[in-house]
């Protein structure tokens, strides 16, 4: 289980990295998305470093699993749940600096992550 977290730590940093190479053609223009602190780009931003955080964690997730022994049932749920959260975050980011009232989406990818990190401390502390 933790090669998908590993493939998709990589896959979200690889994202983050083709994510701000497309956007970084456009930041030139002060007025792009409304201009630097309009909603839409502070979101896109946002986007741009969740695809790197996520990322990150599910590697940490992935490089320590072993070593936290979780039981099954919380493993699982850690794994799936962290992944999910890797594409839910960037997605509703997007979503929502595309149209405004798709904000109300951010809860999703929240108890994603919430889960899996919940899942990680709770295993962790009941071995």
């Amino acid at each position: 289980m933790p090669t998908v977290n590993l493939i998709g730590g990589w896959l979200g940093i690889l994202a983050g990295v083709m994510f701000g190479a497309v956007i970084g053609l456009f930041f030139h223009d002060e007025n792009w998305l409304g201009g630097y602190a309009s909603f839409p780009r502070r979101l896109v931003r946002l986007a741009h470093v969740a695809f790197f955080g996520l990322g990150f964690l599910n590697l940490a997730f992935a490089a320590t699993a072993r070593d936290l022994a979780l039981p099954d049932a919380d493993y699982r749920i850690a794994s799936w749940a962290l992944i999910a959260g890797a594409i839910a975050m960037p997605a509703c980011c997007l979503a929502a600096a595309w149209r405004k009232p798709l904000r109300h989406l951010f809860p999703i990818p929240v108890a994603c992550v919430l889960a899996g990190l919940l899942s990680i401390l709770i295993g962790w502390w009941t071995r």
